[in-house]
């Protein structure tokens, strides 16, 4: 795998440390050490990042944790992976963030599904723009969402030929499953940085699932 350079953007250490301990959690300690040095990323094994929000965690640095997943499990199973690495970051603590913007407050909780996910998508945008360098933003279509995000961790470096931000996607889903209070939503990545587009942009539709 090659080398990403840094970026010189950064996720607070925290949500690095939440991604890893997700990983771990899904694929066992010496399944995410197999990982971690195939992302030439060795020193983070037994070492995550300290529970703080401080920006030092390079963007370069989790765009090879999810590049390496792809490169050891194949596009198939990495992208499975990265999905529930991603749903498993919201639910084991980046909902805390999400309380933070108010998303979590008992007035948030009785409004109609449509007024949630009206405020808790741009909610969601807005505080990983305020906590991280990922600048993030929403714009409402009739059946959908379109969720940009114009300079991303995900596939931050990388040239693909499909979109690659699987780890974004399952966080979006997790995330729109708190805000709605249980309903799952299809969202899937149309745009990808990693296949030459301008943004990563992931459509998130208005009906749940089921």
């Amino acid at each position: 795998m090659d080398t990403i350079p840094p970026s010189g953007y950064y996720y607070p250490n925290k949500i690095a440390r939440i991604f890893l301990q997700a990983m771990e959690e899904i694929m066992g300690k010496n399944g995410l050490n197999a990982v971690l040095n195939m992302a030439k990323q060795p020193h983070l094994i037994d070492n995550y990042p300290i529970d703080n929000l401080e920006k030092e965690f390079d963007f370069a640095q989790f765009s090879a944790l999810n590049g390496a997943l792809e490169e050891m499990y194949g596009p198939r199973g990495g992208r499975g992976l990265a999905l529930r690495g991603g749903r498993a970051s919201f639910a084991r603590g980046l909902q805390g963030f999400g309380a933070l913007a108010g998303v979590g407050d008992l007035a948030f909780k009785v409004l109609p599904l449509g007024a949630k996910l009206k405020m808790g998508l741009p909610a969601m945008a807005g505080i990983f723009t305020q906590v991280s360098d990922q600048i993030s933003r929403v714009v409402e279509k009739d059946d959908h969402f379109e969720y940009f995000i114009d300079r991303c961790p995900c596939c931050w470096g990388r040239k693909a030929d499909k979109s690659v931000c699987h780890a974004g996607t399952g966080l979006l889903q997790e995330g729109l499953r708190w805000v709605s209070g249980g309903k799952e939503f299809r969202v899937d990545e149309t745009d990808c940085i990693a296949t030459g587009h301008a943004s990563c942009v992931f459509h998130v539709y208005k009906e749940p699932i089921g």
